[in-house]
Order: C-alpha cells, then sequence, then structure tokens
C-alpha cells in the first residue's frame, strides 16, 4: 500500500491515546496536537506518556513518518509586534522538540499573519497590501530559521501549510511558499503541506482532471514536489477562489469526489500523510475507506 490516510484525532487524556484513535477508524496515518492548542503553556511531556505513545504506535501499526502533527493556532511566526512574535517563536520551538521527544519527524504550521488592516478603498491598497505582506514573509522566514537554529539536533521537518488566504493569513499563494523556502538557510528542515480546500478557495482549481493537472504543474514548477511532505484532505463549503477557510465531508462540498480520485490516483502523494480535517468525525472511517477504494482504478 503506497498510500497513508488517515484524520486530524484526539489526543484527549495524553498524546498516547492518538495513535488508538486513529485504529479505531482505520488510518494508517494521522495528525495530532502534542499539547493543548488553545493554551500557550502545557506540562513537558513525561517518559512515560512517550513510551505509551511509542508502543501505541507499534500497536496501531502507523510508522513515525506517516504523522503529521498541527502546532498551536495561537502561534504566528510573522507578527508585527516584537513581544507577541517572541512568544509564538519560543512555542514553537517547544512544540518542535515535543516531536522531536516522541519521534517524529514533522511539525505542520500555518505560515503567520501580517494583520494589518487596509480599506480596500485606499488608493495604494495594492502596494501597501504588497509591501506588508513581504514584510511579514520575511519574519516568518526568520522565525522559521530562529527555529531551525534552536533545534539544530533535530531532524524535525518545519511544514509549511497553505492556505485560504482568509484575513490576513500569508500561505495562500504557492508563491508565497516558495519565497519562504528560499529564506531558510537549511532545505532539509523544510517541507509543505498542501491542503485541498484551502488550496481550491484560493483559486487553484481541482474539479477537472485538466484543473487538477494545471494546478499540480504550477505547484511542481513554483514550490516543487520534493518538498510534499504531507496533504490535508477536505472538501470546501466555500465557492471556488472565495478566500474563504470553512472544510466540508468530502464530495459534500464544492470540490466534489473528483478530485480526492486524482490525489489518490497520484503517485507523487505515495508515503506521506494524507489527513482528513473533514468536519464529520463519525464518517471518518467511511471517508477513509472511500479514498482508499480509489486506488488502481482508472
Amino acid at each position: 500500500m503506497k498510500k497513508y490516510v488517515g484524520a486530524h484525532v484526539s489526543a484527549s487524556g495524553g498524546v498516547q491515546n492518538a495513535p488508538l484513535n486513529a485504529k479505531k477508524i482505520g488510518a494508517k496515518a494521522f495528525a495530532l496536537f502534542t499539547k493543548n492548542q488553545r493554551q500557550w503553556v502545557a506540562k513537558p511531556l513525561s517518559e512515560k506518556s512517550i513510551e505509551a505513545f511509542k508502543n501505541n504506535l507499534k500497536e496501531a501499526g502507523i510508522e513515525p513518518k506517516h504523522i503529521l502533527p498541527h502546532d498551536s493556532y495561537l502561534i504566528n511566526l510573522g507578527h508585527p509586534e516584537e513581544e507577541k512574535l517572541k512568544k509564538s517563536q519560543e512555542a514553537f520551538i517547544d512544540e518542535l522538540k515535543r516531536c522531536g521527544q516522541l519521534g517524529l519527524d514533522k511539525l505542520n504550521f500555518h505560515p503567520g499573519s501580517h494583520l494589518l488592516k487596509i480599506p480596500k478603498r485606499d488608493k495604494d491598497y495594492q502596494s501597501k497590501l504588497e509591501s506588508a505582506e513581504k514584510y511579514c514573509l520575511d519574519r516568518i522566514a526568520e522565525s522559521m530559521n530562529i527555529a531551525i537554529e534552536a533545534t539544530a539536533d533535530s531532524n524535525v521537518k518545519l511544514v509549511i501549510e497553505n492556505t485560504a488566504g482568509q484575513g490576513s493569513n500569508l500561505g495562500y499563494k504557492f508563491e508565497h511558499l516558495a519565497y519562504l523556502i528560499e529564506r531558510v538557510e537549511d532545505k532539509s528542515r523544510v517541507g509543505v503541506c498542501i491542503d485541498t480546500c484551502h488550496t481550491f478557495t484560493a483559486g487553484y482549481d481541482l474539479r477537472t482532471k485538466e484543473a487538477y493537472d494545471e494546478t499540480m504543474k504550477l505547484f511542481d514548477e513554483i514550490v516543487g514536489f520534493e518538498y510534499l511532505s504531507g496533504m490535508h484532505i477536505n472538501d470546501s463549503k466555500a465557492k471556488f477562489a472565495s478566500r474563504v477557510d470553512r472544510h466540508h465531508s468530502l464530495g459534500e462540498g464544492e470540490i466534489g469526489w473528483d478530485a480526492f480520485r486524482f490525489i489518490m490516483q497520484d503517485e507523487r502523494m505515495n508515503d506521506i500523510p494524507l489527513i482528513l480535517e473533514t468536519i464529520d468525525e463519525t464518517i471518518w472511517e467511511q471517508e477513509i475507506k472511500a479514498l482508499y477504494s480509489f486506488c488502481n482504478k482508472e
């Protein structure tokens, strides 16, 4: 089996429970938060929970490379305020270290937000927006380099997730991802996660084979498939190019089933975690089975 599909499962009660929750839904991959994602600070992982996590991984038959932990949504590596930027950097470094303790080799994160409110009626709107985005991207790249240097003894990859571009979130253009990668000093420590919902609502179509092929061609030309380290598999409640981030169950949204069939039949998505973040966890097992049913079918 070359495809590894799972979901973002609960780690309630301790990280050691996540592999067992993944096993229950027939997952061969999963995502988790290694700490409460709504809090800045968490208790250090205990040796007992680390050992239990690794043992439960073996019981679930899931390899560490097929796990895609997600950092806290509180973190903004491009924050315009120095004190809050520093707080985000420290929290991010802590999360990288937690991944390393668990024997994991990836940490997925949203790049960051410039948080500036620029009125669209402003005659210099476009130039001010471009300036704000470049400044923020430079701060994100600097934060990534600081985090890599602070975890120099680690092999945990910083996996940048593309975004829908809602609000002032950056990462909605493939060019943003490429810009960050170019400025990371140690390229072996950086990767990318494509979220299908975010991709679609950012303006990259996936609904037909022609559209899918064109989008993936652009991704390869601008970013490069060598950096693809995982995917989030989600349909979208929001319309194409709406820049709105609203996930939906597979086949129930604006994207439709065909895009997910294309992914499951695309060899470039082999051996990476393919993670559901769809809205109804009661049907995750069914969605996983449906995705696997597309393998080896034309």
